[in-house]
């Protein structure tokens, strides 16, 4: 996919991909897949009892998960969310927006790359149709998501159909394609859609506890409640809390920008609300519907072991 291509704009993937430096010298860094490529390559070796079948689909997942993430460090302003400096702080927003549409339509090469492991020209063409759905249904959650951070008040069914769209949306696909890849047919590709999107629900909410909570469960991660991002443990006390906790609350998110005492004291709170165990319960709940979706097929013991190795994932806040 990489290796024949030259020039800035791959120089600039090739660095945001951990590949490179930012004068494109080669770098020993080892990055593990994310977990919705990690979920097709799961939901086909499941089904076939081989994954290598899935790779090109796994690849576009890959990609197209890397240019929502490209992206949203535009829209949150996050200088280094990876631990290096992201591609806006280096080469400025109108570059990033350019590198994160060229690994959307990267994502899309590589899903039609199916056809070279075999699976029909028609249901490449699903493939394809489906990473597009997918793509169009998460920008749709990632809309409501910021749209969020300017309200206060955040229902929790409103909360849980941006969850549905802007994390379930690309694992759902990932799952799909897998069980596409293995030759499944459309009913049992449909039900690992859903699986793979409660899975993805469960992923996300996991992932917003450890930016919560950090690595010293004091709240000071590399992203976090400053950017007034809403997250389930947030709406859980929002709507359980007393009133004197969300007169509190409203003060410090009315601040037109807020400050790392404000994150604490937040967290604070949702400690004394139970809004952490709260969040992990509906976080297992997810899984378990996710899990449960393919309860009655007929799934090789090994597959049922590798999708409770998923599922593990999910829970850690695997990245």
């Amino acid at each position: 996919m990489f290796a024949s291509r030259r020039g800035f704009l791959f120089d600039v993937l090739r660095y945001h991909l951990g590949w490179v430096d930012q004068r494109g010298r080669l770098e020993n860094t080892s990055r593990r897949l994310h977990f919705p490529p990690t979920l097709a390559l799961a939901s086909c070796e499941a089904l076939s009892g081989d994954f290598h079948t899935a790779l090109p689909a796994a690849s576009a997942i890959e990609l197209v998960y890397n240019f929502t993430v490209v992206h949203a460090d535009v829209q949150v302003g996050s200088p280094d969310p990876q631990e290096r400096p992201s591609i806006w702080w280096v080469w400025g927003p109108a570059q990033a927006i350019n590198a994160g549409d060229g690994l959307h339509a990267l994502g899309r090469i590589a899903v039609m790359r199916l056809g070279q492991q075999g699976v029909p020209p028609p249901r490449v063409l699903q493939g394809v149709a489906a990473l597009d759905q997918a793509c169009l249904t998460l920008c749709e959650g990632q809309y409501m998501d910021l749209n969020f951070q300017d309200q206060l008040m955040v229902t929790s069914g409103d909360f849980h159909e941006m969850l549905r769209r802007k994390a379930g949306a690309l694992p759902g696909c990932a799952a799909q394609l897998g069980a596409l890849a293995a030759g499944a047919d459309d009913a049992v590709s449909r039900r690992f859609h859903e699986m793979g999107s409660r899975l993805g629900m469960a992923w996300q909410i996991a992932q917003d506890i450890a930016d919560l909570w950090g690595q010293g469960g004091d709240g000071m991660t590399v992203s976090n409640v400053l950017n007034k991002k809403k997250s389930l443990p947030l709406i859980h006390i929002l709507e359980t809390a007393s009133p004197s906790t969300k007169r509190e609350l409203g003060t410090i998110y009315m601040k037109r920008v807020l400050e790392p005492q404000d994150v604490s004291r937040i967290v604070d709170l949702l400690e004394q609300a139970g809004a952490r165990q709260y969040a992990e319960g509906k976080a297992r709940e997810l899984v378990q519907q996710g899990i449960g979706v393919l309860a009655d097929m007929d799934l090789a013991p090994q597959g049922v072991e590798l999708f409770q190795q998923v599922a593990e994932m999910v829970l850690g806040g695997h990245p």
